[in-house]
């Protein structure tokens, strides 16, 4: 399925203005074009924001290797019969 012909693209024009009337179409395009462009606007804003953020420091955290026995797994003691 291609792109709509011209006697297509009429007929659903055509019924696009049978529906909202010739009066708002001007309208709900204005409007649409705001609320793109007010998208656009906060992506970018956004994509700023995330850029230019530094990580983060937690409190008390510490960038020193832990010891051997700290990062060991706890061994099993129990023996079978």
């Amino acid at each position: 399925m291609g792109m709509p012909s011209g006697t297509e693209l009429l007929l659903i024009f055509g019924i696009i203005v049978l529906l909202f009337g010739a009066k708002k179409i001007p309208d709900l395009a204005k409007g649409l074009g705001k609320g793109i462009k007010n998208f656009k606007d906060e992506m970018k804003d956004v994509n700023n924001e995330v850029a230019s953020e530094e990580p983060k420091k937690v409190e008390g955290e510490t960038t020193e290797v832990a010891s051997a026995s700290e990062t060991e797994a706890p061994k099993n003691t129990t023996t079978q019969a």
